[in-house]
């Protein structure tokens, strides 16, 4: 059974920092590239960043780069995002998620399976 569980989102206000932790079991996806993706009300999924399988390669969205940055410990079979210098407008709920290609992608499409998200509030 493949479970995917994000954690550590919260409020913070403009300017702080947060680091999400997804956590990810099932033999189908513990050697897998994964990626985070973020939803905001009323506004469609939109791609963060993504991470190899090994970690040596990593792909992050034009919107925050600089700011935050993907990473993975492949033996505690989790996945982090640091946010830095967060903004009003990073609000949303943050999924984990995991791809069906071994390297990172924004391809929303494939990607197949999914956390349940947490919700990350900026306030300004």
């Amino acid at each position: 059974q493949v479970q995917l569980v994000e954690s550590g989102g919260g409020l913070v206000q403009a300017g702080g920092s947060l680091k999400l932790s997804c956590a990810f079991s099932g033999r189908t996806v513990s050697s897998r590239a994964m990626g985070w993706f973020r939803q905001a009300p009323g506004k469609e999924r939109e791609f963060v960043a993504a991470i190899s399988w090994s970690g040596d390669s990593t792909y992050t969205a034009d919107s925050v780069k600089g700011r935050f940055t993907i990473s993975r410990n492949s033996a505690k079979n989790t996945v982090y995002l640091q946010m830095n210098s967060l903004k009003p407008e990073d609000t949303a709920v943050y999924y984990c998620a995991a791809e069906t290609v071994p390297y990172p992608t924004d391809r929303l499409t494939l990607y197949d399976y999914w956390g349940q998200g947490t919700q990350v509030t900026v306030s300004s």
